[in-house]
């Protein structure tokens, strides 16, 4: 008989104007490696809040059985004294602050009046070892990438002695290398024993990895597949999440009429902001025509992001020069403000910490980037933006029980339809989009597939950059391949497959 380390019983909990989770039923067997899976909005991030205590006892109906013991955790900490500990989709690093200060913050070693620092660093530095860092412990969390500070973030779970380490989207900031790398570990401690539930929407890291995955709809399971004896192909697992068969997942294009030069880019070279030195652009020259869709594709620190925001105003770098030329005359773009009122537009990849204000509602953000569409003589008119947004979440089908919810209450797929259409209604003609489905799950990614080719098909203009392979080749007309700040090479759609892209990074890698 499995021995059944987590079970949650008919957990309902409900929001204002919003039941998130129905009914829910989640078995997790001790050892395993359990995924779980649906659409943004489903109710997987609140059901793992209501596990690891975010959600008190007393805030939500149903039962938490750990070890075959009713739990009623109050705090965060109360179930992190049982070993269930959870690490978030947005790391919880202090970058100015050493990793092994991060690791023991809230869990100081040593007595009430003095922290031990040497046995803080000493095993700060043998949980380092475990998830394979090679840094000190006295290393400043700035001074690594991501994909290191991820597996800080485990180090800092295994030193509260976790028995079930709960990961939200683990590698949705993360290249192909380090997301391998994390799911490589995670069946490394399955081997000592340890259990994992994994949130994520890359299926293929949740086929590779998990054991069972359940599925969860609108609030409710609706399965759960055992990798030994059910079919766990993307394209099934789809289908309990959607709830249909999602035949294309790129949605065709018709009538393509790419038109005129409608951005160019000459000669664009960046320098680092802090480290000004540095060059993160190196005499870039790049165009997108009226009605197409272009790719940008690189790995992670190839330039991509530094080349957008410094082209949107200038708002990353210094010491840019080169030339930029809309429908073919030669503008200068001195900030934010000049960009927008040239038409162009940058949806970023980070929505939560620059893209969106989280307290505010989403009408509020709605219209950020265009107040003038919605005020007079510097006044505001609150029923006209109450119309604008309620316009935009029918258009983008965004999922909130009235506009005046705040946009931090969202899922991240429709927080990332309502950055969409805070844009959107800045009637771009140039739309530069940054990594525009990260962290959302099949139907909402079709969902803006869906918008992109409709904004290319009044004639607009979309630069989209992608870390996701199958993505830029999906959707783009014509790809742009970045390397060390460099244009490696360019494709047209028809010629272009993931080997292509690939080889172009690593040519150019070698120097050649």
């Amino acid at each position: 008989m499995a021995d059944i380390l987590l079970e949650m019983k008919n957990i309902t909990k409900t929001f204002p104007g919003v039941k998130a989770l129905d009914n829910v039923n989640l078995q997790v067997e001790a050892g395993e490696i359990h995924a779980l899976v649906g659409e943004n909005g489903a109710g997987k991030s609140t059901l793992m809040n209501v596990l690891s205590g975010i959600y008190p006892h007393g805030s939500y109906e149903g039962d938490i059985i750990y070890k075959g013991e009713v739990c009623k955790f109050g705090k965060i900490k109360d179930s992190e004294g049982k070993g269930i500990v959870i690490i978030h989709q947005e790391l919880a690093l202090v970058p100015y602050m050493t990793i092994g200060e991060n690791m023991y913050l809230g869990n100081e070693q040593g007595s009430p009046m003095a922290i031990d620092w040497n046995k803080t660093y000493d095993e700060a530095d043998k949980y380092l070892k475990q998830v394979g860092l090679a840094e000190s412990s006295q290393t400043l969390i700035k001074d690594i990438g991501v994909g290191k500070q991820q597996l800080v973030e485990i180090a800092k779970a295994l030193a509260k002695h976790a028995k079930l380490l709960i990961l939200d989207e683990p590698t949705s900031s993360l290249n192909e290398a380090d997301s391998k790398a994390l799911l490589d570990l995670l069946l490394a401690f399955k081997q000592q024993g340890m259990t994992s539930i994994i949130i994520s929407h890359k299926l293929n890291e949740i086929a590779y990895v998990a054991d069972k995955i359940t599925v969860i709809r609108d609030g409710a399971t609706i399965e759960t597949l055992d990798k030994a004896v059910d079919d766990v192909s993307e394209d099934r697992i789809i289908q309990g999440m959607v709830g249909r068969d999602l035949t294309d997942r790129f949605p065709e294009r018709e009538n393509k009429n790419i038109g005129e030069v409608a951005l160019e880019v000459k000669d664009w070279t960046v320098y680092h902001p802090v480290y000004t030195d540095r060059k993160v652009v190196d005499n870039v020259a790049i165009n997108v025509r009226k009605g197409e869709v272009l790719g940008i594709s690189g790995l992670m620190g190839a330039g991509r992001t530094e080349l957008a925001m410094s082209i949107f105003g200038k708002s990353y770098g210094t010491s840019i020069s080169g030339h930029l030329f809309k429908d073919g005359k030669e503008i200068h773009l001195h900030n934010v403000r000049e960009a927008i009122d040239h038409k162009i537009a940058y949806v970023t990849e980070d929505r939560k910490g620059n893209g969106l204000i989280l307290s505010n509602p989403i009408k509020i953000n709605n219209t950020l980037a265009n107040l003038k569409g919605v005020s007079k003589h510097h006044v505001i008119d609150h029923d006209k933006e109450y119309a604008v947004a309620e316009e935009y979440r029918k258009k983008l089908k965004t999922k909130c029980p009235t506009v005046e919810q705040n946009v931090g209450n969202l899922s991240g797929g429709n927080q990332q339809k309502v950055l969409l259409s805070e844009w959107m209604f800045a009637e771009p003609d140039i739309l530069i989009l940054d990594e525009p489905t990260r962290g959302i799950d099949v139907g909402a990614k079709y969902e803006i597939y869906c918008i992109i080719n409709d904004l290319v098909a009044e004639g607009k203009s979309v630069i989209m950059i992608s870390s996701e392979l199958p993505e830029v080749l999906g959707m783009s007309d014509r790809i742009y391949i970045m390397n060390e700040g460099k244009i490696a090479g360019e494709l047209m759609a028809e010629e272009a497959t993931q080997e292509k892209i690939m080889s172009y990074i690593l040519k150019s890698g070698k120097g050649e």
